[in-house]
């Protein structure tokens, strides 16, 4: 019996099997958005075991476990070994059949590791030992790991206050992969909460020179770090938003809500509503005026269990898709930067698959023929990111805007095991593609074209779109 894993998984057609092996299959990976961490990579992290480089801090895993009935302990307990959590884990991976990551366990398996096995109870201690014993060899390192999947750019995820120490360490080394910073200034608009957001701004502060005291001080301290990111090679900017803010503000406005919530005033939901819009906006004009891109994920209720966030803090799996109504503050932010000629390269993504076809749509209102596909659709995330939810996006897409311009796949992961998901991706592309072909919904004479569509989608799109 043919193994689960095969050369042919997920690819249902002739069509999709030669889109797939000749044309996606050995493009090299650029993750343009990820959350590794910098100095597991400077200072070439080995891994101890398959628990430790899985589950430490894998909160799609946690959830899935505490669903399947399994105590807390064995996701996040201090005093718990990494084989008990392994142990846990392969107990539930069973029971995550038709959830993506009964496909992302298994392709990590035989594509990091060469494992067959289907992991369970009764193979957990075996797959266990055998991964181990690689991983504590020097091409199972962070930056091993890196190489034998060929990844050729990481852009991590960093706050303007970080010291970026890894990254300048990395570049002087000359390290071959491209480990290059992104500016997330999320912390730089968090005023709900007076007393955190002024240690916040004091830290700012202190790692730009400058001295703040009004709005404007701000926004100077943030343009330093800015441009300290961009002499490291940055050029993306990353907001976690719920929703994007575009109301009515004014500078003398902005200064007296700054000068509030830096005095330990809490603010009203219209002046928050206010800073944040005008936070976005000064953000977005410092991305244009280097053009770098702008990527916007948004969507998701964080935290929503009070008790676990107290006991644990964020990014622990207590977060869910939100219902915000989007489209008009959407349109509204992209239109002020449009109008002023201000508008960067963009990218939107989606937490909830209602607003599939609402971005498909509002990307091709600010395309102005500059770059193309200057506004992105972003890749299906998070809670979408399997078969089903990247199909989805890449219909929308299809049907309403330029598949062949998209920018592809990234793994929004911490771990140096999810290189997969874009094999997981180009799978998927090339399958939804093949299947047309197949169905005489695209013509068999053109696949030359479409197999260069598929390269482009996979690798050369984004090279050509960031500029690496």
């Amino acid at each position: 019996m043919q193994s689960f894993i095969n050369d042919d998984f997920l690819l249902q057609s002739d069509a999709a099997k030669e889109l797939y092996h000749q044309h996606a299959e050995h493009q090299p990976i650029i993750d343009y958005h990820c959350h590794l961490n910098p100095e597991y990579i400077a200072n070439d992290r080995q891994f101890d075991n398959l628990g430790q480089i899985w589950l430490e801090g894998d909160h799609y895993k946690w959830r899935a476990m505490r669903s399947n009935g399994i105590d807390e302990k064995y996701c996040t307990g201090k005093d718990t070994s990494d084989w008990e959590k392994f142990e846990k884990w392969a107990e539930t991976v069973p029971y995550t059949m038709r959830n993506p990551l009964y496909h992302w366990t298994h392709l990590e398996l035989k594509q990091a590791f060469g494992v067959d096995k289907l992991l369970s109870p009764a193979t957990a201690k075996e797959i266990f030992d055998e991964c181990t014993a690689k991983l504590r060899t020097k091409e199972y390192s962070a930056r091993g790991l890196m190489k034998k999947f060929n990844v050729e750019v990481v852009c991590t995820t960093d706050d303007p206050v970080d010291s970026l120490n890894y990254h300048i360490a990395l570049k002087q080394e000359g390290f071959g992969i491209k480990v290059l910073p992104a500016w997330r200034p999320d912390k730089a608009m968090a005023v709900e909460n007076p007393v955190e957001y002024r240690k916040y701004v004091e830290k700012l502060s202190e790692v730009s020179g400058v001295t703040i005291r009004k709005f404007d001080d701000l926004l100077q301290a943030l343009r330093v770090r800015h441009d300290f990111f961009a002499d490291l090679g940055c050029k993306l900017s990353d907001h976690g938003i719920e929703e994007f803010y575009a109301e009515k503000w004014s500078k003398s406005e902005i200064e007296v809500i700054f000068n509030k919530v830096y005095g330990g005033k809490e603010l009203t939901q219209e002046e928050i509503r206010k800073f944040k819009s005008a936070m976005l906006y000064e953000g977005a004009v410092m991305d244009w005026e280097k053009g770098w891109t702008q990527q916007f994920h948004y969507g998701a209720i964080r935290n929503n269990n009070s008790r676990m966030m107290k006991q644990l803090g964020p990014d622990t799996g207590f977060d869910s898709i939100g219902d915000f109504t989007v489209a008009k503050a959407m349109s509204a932010f992209f239109d002020s930067l449009d109008v002023s000629g201000k508008l960067t390269k963009t990218i939107i993504y989606n937490l909830n698959p209602r607003d599939n076809d609402l971005v498909a749509t509002m990307i091709g209102n600010f395309q102005d023929g500059s770059v193309p596909g200057k506004m992105q659709f972003g890749a299906a995330w998070w809670f979408l990111d399997q078969k089903s939810g990247i199909e989805a996006q890449l219909n929308s897409l299809s049907n309403l805007g330029l598949l062949s311009r998209f920018v592809g796949m990234l793994t929004d992961s911490r771990s140096f095991l999810s290189y997969p998901r874009h094999e997981y991706f180009r799978r998927i592309l090339c399958n939804l593609i093949g299947n047309d072909v197949e169905n005489g919904l695209l013509p068999a004479s053109e696949m030359d074209f479409l197999g260069k569509m598929v390269e482009n989608i996979s690798y050369f799109n984004a090279k050509n779109f960031f500029e690496f």
